[in-house]
């Protein structure tokens, strides 16, 4: 399929010509993203020959030359982060590029007045969103100008972005969908579309170019979807189509398996691609969150020390050594660190989330429930804030609360059993058993990660006098246990023989009961009941 959308460019030769022609290099951070990526793609490709039609120079009307003086002087205020001088000397004229550029100026105007407030007086815990009557009023002439139809892609772009500032979702979307019509190689657009898509349902509904850069988009949506399989389907179609070399691809492909738990795989790409590209800092707090799953303490620090010397102010250093000193059980440091990232990226989720981690550790409940809102305002769709968030009601034993974000968090993450079991908890704890049964149930056939489904409806059915059942449980469970090998490490094996035992010998199943008592023997804290149960059933059997 991406075969046939890089067929519709006549080649990768001619994609990477469009990847190489691009608008005037803008200051901001979105823009200088967006032309680092299409530059990545562009450096992935097999390099463009005298044969090639090379990148014409830019073309001029005869509104760009009227503008340009003003234009220059504009943009070059623009570059010094002079944004609303640079919004005011373009606000008469007429060009495509000068009318870009006033309203993105004063976009950034705003936001950087926004943040400004939220770091001097505020703080990085501060509660919703600031009101801002600015970007209304540029909501309102960018609204007459696109009822015109006197926006270009660029402006659309902007248009789009304030929007959804606004959280006026779906007219963004509609506007979005729109510049991606115009614009299709402004990978910035298909990035900000990105962000309001909701649901495999929501996809189906837009009208997106036919253009090899869609392919693109479906795969970073699906991965932030947590459709790792289908999104992992695209990217590996699009190595075959040309894009092998891409560091890009490879860094989303690990983190695809990093969120299907698939760490070994995520952490030897990384590994990998740190090789290939060894003053990378982007993606560095990916591999240091797969550190950290992996308990790997020394390499996580030789990162940490890495970054530092490369730049030290990064967020992506400081998330790393954030996640350093958590995994020294240093949570103080760890917090200060993470407040510094999000000082740099007041957008930054993961630091967002893992603070909240943090302060769950010092017990700082009301401290993390502020980090977890803040991480769930800047995307709904990340799991680990929504089950964060439950946790933290858990703590504060409102289990209503709880029900709530978990049922979110499954949404998210539909085959994770944790979710599923920290529902059935809920339900146990209110009463609900019926409901309960089934998130048990269920959390042991998508894959019991922590084992404990099986025991926990064992119980249940316990406590519901229904012993056959809860004998099948505990017998699964066991089988699965000796399977897996893990007869040693888990406690509640011993509990689980124990409770088969004493049902076996209630039934007169002597020789099953021996067994299981005999395996009591076998644990520390089951040996002695073991051992009773043993004579117990000599002395009844004979």
């Amino acid at each position: 399929m991406v075969m046939v959308c890089c067929a519709h460019c006549s080649g990768l030769a001619l994609a990477k010509r469009r990847k190489t022609t691009r608008p005037p290099p803008k200051s901001s951070g979105d823009w200088l993203r967006s032309l680092y990526w299409s530059a990545d793609l562009a450096f992935c490709l097999n390099p463009l020959t005298l044969s090639d039609d090379l990148p014409a120079s830019l073309s001029f009307t005869s509104e760009d030359v009227k503008d340009l003086d003003a234009y220059n002087v504009a943009k070059s205020y623009f570059d010094l982060k002079e944004y609303d001088r640079a919004a005011h000397t373009v606000k008469d004229c007429q060009s495509p590029k000068a009318s870009f550029l006033h309203y993105y100026a004063r976009y950034l105007s705003q936001e950087m007045k926004k943040e400004h407030v939220h770091l001097d007086t505020l703080g990085p815990l501060v509660k919703g969103q600031l009101t801002n009557e600015a970007l209304r009023l540029l909501r309102v002439g960018l609204s007459k100008k696109h009822q015109k139809k006197e926006l270009d892609g660029y402006c659309l772009y902007v248009y789009g972005v304030v929007l959804r500032k606004l959280d006026l979702h779906q007219e963004a979307i509609d506007v979005l969908a729109e510049a991606a019509q115009y614009t299709p190689l402004h990978w910035g657009v298909w990035l900000e579309l990105a962000a309001l898509i909701t649901d495999r349902d929501m996809m189906k509904t837009l009208t997106l170019p036919n253009h090899w850069m869609k392919q693109f988009f479906l795969a970073h949506v699906y991965t932030e979807l947590q459709m790792t399989g289908e999104a992992l389907q695209k990217y590996h179609a699009l190595q075959e189509a040309g894009f092998e070399k891409s560091t890009y691809i490879t860094a989303r492909i690990a983190v695809a398996h990093h969120n299907i738990r698939d760490i070994d795989t995520a952490l030897a790409l990384f590994t990998d691609l740190t090789k290939k590209d060894p003053y990378r800092i982007e993606n560095m707090d990916h591999l240091s969150n797969l550190l950290y799953v992996k308990n790997m303490q020394m390499e996580l620090c030789y990162l940490a020390h890495k970054l530092c010397e490369i730049d030290k102010y990064r967020v992506e250093t400081c998330f790393v050594i954030g996640n350093y000193y958590s995994l020294c059980t240093q949570h103080e440091k760890a917090v200060v660190y993470f407040q510094r990232a999000l000082k740099l990226n007041p957008r930054c989720l993961s630091a967002w989330t893992l603070m909240g981690h943090e302060y769950m550790e010092m017990k700082n409940t009301a401290a993390a429930i502020q980090a977890y809102r803040r991480a769930i305002e800047v995307n709904r769709r990340d799991y680990r804030a929504w089950y964060g968030l439950a946790q933290s009601y858990e703590i504060l034993k409102m289990p209503f609360y709880c029900i709530y974000y978990y049922r979110q968090a499954h949404q998210l993450r539909p085959n994770d059993s944790r979710m599923l079991v920290a529902l059935g908890d809920c339900y146990h704890k209110l009463e609900k058993l019926a409901e309960a049964k089934k998130c048990y149930w269920k959390a042991y056939s998508v894959g019991d990660m922590e084992k404990v489904a099986l025991v926990n409806l064992a119980k249940l059915y316990e406590r519901l006098n229904e012993s056959d059942l809860a004998a099948q449980c505990y017998h699964r469970y066991i089988h699965d246990m000796c399977e897996a090998g893990e007869i040693l490490e888990h406690e509640e094996l011993s509990s689980a023989f124990r409770n088969l035992a004493h049902y076996y010998y209630r039934i007169q199943r002597w020789d099953d009961a021996a067994v299981c008592a005999r395996r009591c023997c076998d644990y520390n804290s089951t040996r002695e009941e073991g051992k009773a149960l043993l004579r117990q059933i000599i002395t009844t059997a004979c």
